[in-house]
């Protein structure tokens, strides 16, 4: 199994939200989050308001599924999030060593295998 962790615009949300749905990836927890890129302490007015545009809101999503998803979830990830801006976000892949379903108390792969939906996470 693999954690997949995805910082990516908010505006994305709903089209990756959608996308992952499409592929089968049905689960996955997300924050909003705000962090600082590349971009170094850039002060900029806009209708009379201050606002620093290093500080940057985005959308971190979690993402743990099995290992042969992980090449499908990543892609999907990548063209559904991409607007060739600076900003787009990034992709961090880990491992994960054991994960368990409470209710179940299945472990492993079998954990995240949903019986009432069959989804392949």
């Amino acid at each position: 199994m693999k954690k997949i962790e995805a910082i990516i615009r908010t505006s994305k949300f709903e089209d990756v939200r959608d996308a992952l749905g499409k592929i089968d990836i049905d689960f996955f927890s997300f924050w909003d989050a705000t962090g600082v890129g590349n971009e170094k302490n850039l002060q900029r007015t806009y209708r009379g308001e201050h606002g620093n545009t290093a500080l940057i809101p985005r959308r971190l999503l979690t993402i743990v599924v099995r290992d042969q998803n992980v090449k499908k979830t990543v892609d999907c990830l990548l063209d559904v999030a991409f607007t060739g801006q600076v900003g787009d976000g990034k992709i961090f892949v880990s491992p994960i060593e054991e994960s368990w379903r409470i209710r179940t108390r299945q472990a492993g792969d079998e954990s995240l295998y949903d019986e009432n939906r069959k989804s392949v996470v």
